[in-house]
């Protein structure tokens, strides 16, 4: 059996570049971003579902989703990102579980699912380990103005709006710290790598660790 390990951090930690070395040295990775994304792509029932409850001016002059505008309506309306939810997290879920059971047919012995809000969900809870990527809140500030362009105060508003990032390393049983620069990241994913390999290496051969 194939273990899936979460893979998540705060926000502007880093997580998508981790995930891009963990999948460097073939660690298949499963993105919630990619998966959210390729429910509501035209053509699908999502989208058209989506439409049907909020509208066509959700969608852009291609027929594509326009994010930002139905983040206007679902942000400042609990009921209807509730909504949005009972469309997307089904078709989420679902399309993790096919890609996951691909895998697992490929005889890895673990893949990483990559996702924001896995502890604040609960849904940590699910895995067979938790990787957090993590970095001072000092340094998330410092990025996401870089990053997006924002003020110091808007970043800092974000960065606290969000779980204490103290409260996602407690829960974790692997932190990758993410304050250095590209080599010192990548050689600390190669550390969690060979640990993971080996506390899941029985699983290639169809056995449980």
């Amino acid at each position: 059996m194939m273990t899936v390990v979460g893979l998540t951090g705060g926000i502007a930690c880093g997580k998508s570049t981790v995930a891009s070395f963990f999948a460097a040295l073939g660690v298949p990775v499963v993105d919630a971003d990619a998966l959210a994304r390729e429910v509501v792509a035209p053509g699908t029932p999502g989208l058209e579902e989506i439409v049907a409850r909020f509208g066509s001016e959700v969608l852009d002059a291609e027929g594509e989703l326009n994010r930002a505008a139905l983040g206007e309506i679902v942000f400042a309306d609990a009921e209807a990102r509730r909504a949005l939810e009972a469309i997307t997290h089904p078709r989420i879920a679902a399309l993790g579980q096919r890609r996951l059971a691909t895998l697992a047919a490929e005889n890895h012995s673990y893949a990483l699912y990559e996702a924001a809000l896995l502890v604040e969900k609960g849904l940590h809870r699910a895995f067979g380990a938790l990787v957090v990527v993590a970095t001072s809140p000092a340094t998330q500030i410092e990025r996401l103005m870089a990053r997006d362009g924002l003020s110091r105060a808007a970043a800092q508003s974000r960065v606290d709006a969000q779980l204490p990032m103290t409260e996602k390393v407690e829960l974790a049983d692997f932190v990758i710290q993410n304050d250095g620069d590209r080599e010192q990241t990548r050689a600390e994913v190669a550390l969690t790598h060979r640990a993971l390999s080996r506390t899941f290496a029985s699983n290639s051969a169809g056995e449980q660790p």
